[in-house]
């Protein structure tokens, strides 16, 4: 793979001065014309050490409008980083729409290096690429433009510089031992080639730049990225999907359908029983926050069905200090700006505490199907997206719980003409509760394939019967202390 890359090439400075101008000028038209379309670019720059990557992205600072450009580093995790999913330290690097983000080997530094220094096998490279390779074809199809840049140096070269940068003492240093020894390099372009291979992808292509003579390299870099970026302009823009509302389909019978309705609780036994869970709860939550183990709870289900209540009921029990209720509604400006699971990769929380969504990223399989705001593809596609994101927190260790509160029809109506009457809960009743009470076969649809597609055995689907509100409280109560105990326990 490298030796196609080896070929000596020089560029003067006589030359470099005379094509300068006129890649300069086309490089900032391209960043403009992306603004303007609102497309998000990212900038992947990676490669071994030496290779020149910051004087590249000096130039590109230079060559583009640094309004619209950050550029990201990732040294040392801080604590923040390391008490979240590895993925989390990108999610909040991500550039919005219309603007460029260059990232320093970005999600290929940790994995490839873990391996060079014998952290990792070949098995968890190669499962640590096809998590790069899901996480990029994402973001690529949310209109994401990922262009991948890799500095390639011959071995000779290679240790040359880094015994030139050990002599100037250079501030900004590889990783221990990189480069010492020709066995480490080796290793090194190995895994790097593994990497590469299984990485690139037609939507998110590698490209290898001969970093040996710095003139033909931050030229080549300029056209790689002059090439990507006009391509990108070039092709129709992607309509807005028109928000019409899914078709009613016929009536099935959905999981829903299982869910016994009739389940209630007395109240004498309500108060005995969450009176135990409340105390069973808060000793769990201060286990969970020495034990550095995060939870992060998923409420979905109808209007009127509790959510809200049985959200109050939970956090009563966990001090306020460890938890945060992250309600969800139509995204921001700064939201739309980004992939939909932007906002929500935001407030994953910190190890040993605990994040409660109500509402959440089910909204792009539920009311955006069902709304028509996504297209079909959209949607359809979002079930494998949810699968990674929750797979991903999973494996991190967070505790995840996911609950869809069910009540019937007629409960629902009986619950909605109650708010009406009462002052203090009228404010929770809209117009939009009702049109959406219209549309109950396709939210039925819609809800049955969302369970059928993301319902897992790290990440299963509680389907609470709410029709009886003690019942449900209790039932997510009890819930929520089995899953945590289990998890502590193990």
């Amino acid at each position: 793979m490298f030796e196609a890359v080896e070929l000596g090439q020089k560029v003067s400075k006589e030359e470099f001065k005379a094509r300068e101008p006129g890649l300069w000028t086309a490089l900032l038209k391209a960043q403009l014309a992306l603004r303007e379309a609102g497309v998000a670019t990212l900038i992947i720059v990676a490669g071994a050490e030496g290779g020149g990557k910051g004087e590249v992205v000096q130039r590109l600072h230079k060559w583009f409008d640094t309004r619209g450009v950050r550029t990201h580093a990732f040294w040392d995790a801080t604590d923040e980083e390391r008490e979240r999913p590895a993925a989390w330290r990108f999610w909040q690097r991500l550039p919005p729409r219309g603007s460029i983000a260059v990232m320093f080997g970005g999600w290929y530094w940790d994995p490839l290096y873990r391996h060079v220094r014998g952290e990792t096998g070949e098995v968890e490279l190669e499962r640590e690429a096809a998590r790069i390779v899901e996480l990029e074809r994402m973001l690529s199809l949310d209109g994401m433009l990922i262009i991948k840049l890799w500095f390639h140096l011959p071995r000779e070269a290679h240790a040359q510089r880094l015994k030139k940068r050990r002599e100037v003492q250079r501030h900004i240093a590889g990783v221990a031992g990189e480069g010492d020894t020709r066995k480490q390099y080796e290793t090194f372009l190995r895994a790097a080639e593994r990497m590469i291979r299984h990485t690139d992808t037609g939507a998110c292509p590698w490209r290898l730049i001969d970093a040996e003579d710095p003139h033909y390299r931050d030229l080549r870099a300029g056209d790689v990225l002059r090439a990507r970026m006009e391509e990108r302009l070039s092709r129709p823009a992607a309509a807005a999907p028109a928000a019409l509302p899914a078709p009613a389909p016929p009536r099935r019978t959905t999981v829903l359908d299982r869910v016994d309705l009739t389940a209630g609780l007395a109240d004498a036994e309500y108060k005995r029983e969450m009176k135990r869970c409340r105390e069973r709860l808060t000793r769990l939550s201060w286990r969970a926050y020495d034990a550095r183990r995060s939870c992060v709870l998923v409420f979905e289900g109808w209007d009127a069905a509790g959510k809200g209540g049985a959200i109050q009921r939970l956090t009563a029990a966990v001090d306020a200090r460890l938890y945060q209720v992250i309600p969800i509604a139509a995204p921001t400006d700064e939201e739309r700006a980004h992939h939909y699971l932007w906002r929500f990769w935001r407030h994953v929380p910190r190890a040993g505490y605990m994040t409660l969504y109500d509402r959440s990223w089910y909204g792009r399989v539920l009311v955006e199907r069902v709304e028509g705001y996504a297209s079909e593809a959209e949607w359809a596609r979002a079930y494998e997206e949810i699968n990674d994101f929750e797979e991903r927190l999973v494996g991190h260790g967070v505790v995840l719980l996911k609950f869809w509160l069910h009540i019937s029809a007629e409960e629902q109506l009986r619950r909605f003409e109650a708010r009406g009457r009462l002052p203090w809960k009228r404010y929770k009743l809209s117009d939009e509760d009702w049109r959406n009470r219209d549309k109950r076969p396709a939210y039925l649809a819609a809800v049955d394939d969302m369970v059928a597609h993301t319902g897992s055995a790290d990440a299963p689907w509680h389907l609470v019967p709410a029709e009886d509100k003690h019942y449900a409280r209790v039932e997510i109560l009890r819930t929520v202390c089995a899953r945590l105990e289990r998890a502590l326990d193990s």
